[in-house]
């Protein structure tokens, strides 16, 4: 018995990666010193850096997944 999953899946969640991880760099990443009002900390700073890290690791999860599904990177041997 074969699953036919539809592409859209793939595409909207791709796209949905690319886009919360786009936000979570954008917005918890970086640092808007005008806004704070304490001063910068050493665990805050190990933060921001691992959303930053993490926002990119979604986009680019989420840039394989629309690129793979296009049929652009072609898996052979998996299946």
């Amino acid at each position: 018995m074969n699953i036919t999953i539809p592409p859209i899946l793939f595409y909207a969640l791709g796209a949905l990666l690319v886009v919360f991880g786009t936000l979570r760099a954008w917005t918890l990443g970086r640092r808007r010193s005008d806004r704070e009002l304490e001063p910068d900390t050493p665990a805050r700073v190990q933060e921001r850096k691992r959303h930053l890290t993490f926002g990119i690791v979604w986009v680019a999860m989420g840039l394989f997944l629309i690129v793979s599904t296009l049929g652009v990177i072609k898996m052979r041997g998996f299946f």
